[in-house]
């Protein structure tokens, strides 16, 4: 026995170490908190107040200038050459009529120059099917426009309209008539490149971007060369909003953090966001470059201190037990740790030595009792000879030789010699698959010469690349003499049985199936139970014989598995890698 090391609170290495690392790290990370959070709160507040009151005086400045616009909309409502035009357009000869569009053209124009956001105006006159641009002169009435353009006739609290990808003011002459369509529509189209130029002049910080948004569609104008800012700025103003950020607050926008600000209209119905990158808000930790150096160093000492105690204390004695587990783990089962220390790891390390001890002993006592009971299981098996296969066999043999056929008689006495030869041999344990799928083959083609009008066997060709595989001897012909016994024997006519492979880089897979008719849902679920049963004391059959024996040769992952075949009886999976067992000749 091991003796057990006594300890006590004072020796404890989490003692030790906790009451260093506190007295050490406290007053450090306290300083250093307080000291980052200042200068962070500081710079955010800086820049908060600069991007609110930049990007609200922008919107203010833009509400003015949609509210002029909006003004001269209406103004030229009651233009008199627009009116005439409407009214008495078919009284007017080619000059008369030249003349207005020329004025009313004009005009248009004049209202395009007064602002550096207007790209285009444009006037829809129903009555003379017309419209008339500032940009491109007149042409046939813009039906789509016309009709599709919504407006709140003679309502100065018009906002701006999002319309086919575009941005309008508009407004109308309602008719005189009640329900008929408006005479004329006016209608300014904003420039959008102009308002992407003005938005970046937001864009300020490396990284930084600007979006201006309505409230009432969604439409969305996005300025800033930040490539998360191009991707789906949707859902960044859907969890802005989510998130019920007034003015300002932060968001993470395709993993990174970004401080937003957002400004609001209710007038225009329009929003604009500002996002800049977290990580400027450090910018102002250049002033305090000199503290930055002194808790650098600081905390450099405070890291090897740390981590001379981390080492001494707990990486050196865990990574001596890590080093013993692993030759443990390969095998080595003489392992002994040395420890001085009155410490934890002084009873870890004594607990350790007594279980590896204890081990060796449980292995060998383990180890060899199951290669007695597989040994004997083997054995069991191989005594195990069928009377009834044995009798028909004879019967067989007994018929060929009434009708005289010589040559089938000498070929079958050998196929049964080979049988009886590879069945009762004790030499070894393990054989190439090459021998054992043919000793399979000769059962087989026995069986096939009884069975040969009711019963149809496809036996695959054994692939090349795995005849030289080892495997434990009489694996696969139990499970075809299973077959037969326990679903084919009892079918009248049309039994049908296949034995093919399967390989796979790390796994060979031998699978035989069965059109079996007697094959309960209630039975597949037994053998299955059976093979699942870890009890190495419950009744050993056939198939659990050599589960396992290929259990114990090939590790817990392999050996058989069963399912219903789609040929509608038993279906058994014989599983073993592709190296095989141990190398033999």
């Amino acid at each position: 026995m091991i003796n057990r090391q006594p300890f006590s609170l004072r020796n404890t290495i989490f003692l030790r170490l906790l009451s260093t690392f506190l007295i050490i790290m406290l007053p450090i990370i306290l300083f250093g908190v307080y000291l980052y959070h200042w200068i962070v709160q500081t710079a955010s507040e800086d820049i908060s107040k600069s991007a609110i009151s930049q990007i609200t005086f922008y919107l203010t400045d833009f509400e003015n200038e949609v509210e002029r616009m909006k003004l001269l909309q209406y103004g030229i409502l009651e233009d008199e050459d627009l009116n005439e035009m409407s009214l008495t357009w078919n009284t007017m000869d080619v000059f008369k009529r030249t003349e207005k569009i020329n004025s009313l053209r004009k005009r248009l124009y004049a209202i395009e120059n007064s602002s550096p956001y207007i790209k285009d105006v444009s006037a829809h006159i129903y009555p003379v099917s017309k419209t008339i641009s500032s940009a491109t002169g007149p042409r046939e009435l813009d039906t789509d426009r016309y009709y599709g353009l919504p407006s709140a006739l003679n309502s100065r609290n018009n906002g701006i309209i999002e319309w086919n990808g575009g941005l309008y003011l508009s407004v109308a002459k309602q008719s005189a008539t009640y329900g008929n369509p408006p005479l004329f529509i006016i209608e300014i189209e904003l420039d959008q490149q102009r308002l992407q130029k003005a938005l970046s002049q937001f864009n300020t910080y490396t990284g930084s971007g600007t979006l201006m948004t309505s409230d009432k569609s969604g439409f969305i104008l996005k300025s800033g060369s930040i490539e998360h800012l191009q991707l789906d700025m949707t859902d960044a103003v859907q969890q802005i909003r989510e998130s019920q950020i007034y003015n300002t607050g932060t968001v993470t926008i395709s993993g990174s953090r970004y401080y937003t600000a957002v400004a609001s209209s209710d007038y225009l119905k329009m929003s604009i966001y500002r996002f800049i990158p977290e990580q400027l808000f450090k910018k102002p930790l250049d002033k305090f470059y000199m503290w930055a150096w002194l808790f650098i160093f600081a905390a450099i000492v405070i890291i090897g201190v740390y981590a001379f105690y981390t080492y001494k204390f707990i990486h050196k004695p865990l990574l001596t037990l890590v080093k013993s587990f692993r030759r443990m783990e390969n095998g080595d089962l003489d392992v002994n740790i040395k420890h001085e220390s009155k410490d934890e790891f002084g009873y870890l390390y004594g607990r350790f030595n007594q279980m590896v001890v204890n081990l060796r002993s449980l292995i060998d006592q383990v180890y060899k009792q199951k290669i007695m009971t597989q040994r004997a299981e083997l054995k069991q098996l191989q005594s195990q000879i069928n009377p009834h296969f044995l009798y028909n066999s004879f019967f067989i043999l007994k018929t060929m030789a009434r009708i005289g056929d010589v040559e089938r008689i000498g070929h079958f006495t050998t196929q049964l010699g080979e049988y009886f030869q590879f069945v009762t041999r004790n030499a070894s344990d393990e054989v190439l698959l090459k021998q054992e799928i043919h000793h399979a083959r000769m059962y087989t083609e026995i069986q096939e010469l009884r069975f040969s009008r009711r019963i149809r066997v496809q036996f695959d060709s054994l692939p090349q690349e795995i005849e030289q595989v080892s495997v434990p001897r009489l694996i696969v012909q139990p499970i075809i003499e299973n077959a037969f016994e326990h679903s084919l024997e009892q079918m009248k006519h049309g039994g049908c049985m296949i034995i093919h492979f399967e390989i796979e880089e790390k796994e060979i897979r031998i699978v035989v199936e069965d059109n079996g008719e007697s094959l309960t849902d209630n039975g597949l679920q037994c053998i299955s139970d059976s093979l699942d049963n870890g009890d190495d004391y419950m009744e050993t059959t056939g198939l659990v014989n050599i589960h396992r024996r290929m259990k114990i040769t090939f590790g817990e992952t392999y050996g058989l598995r069963v399912n219903r075949s789609e040929l509608g009886g038993l279906k058994v999976i014989i599983c073993f890698p592709s190296k095989g067992g141990g190398a033999r000749d």
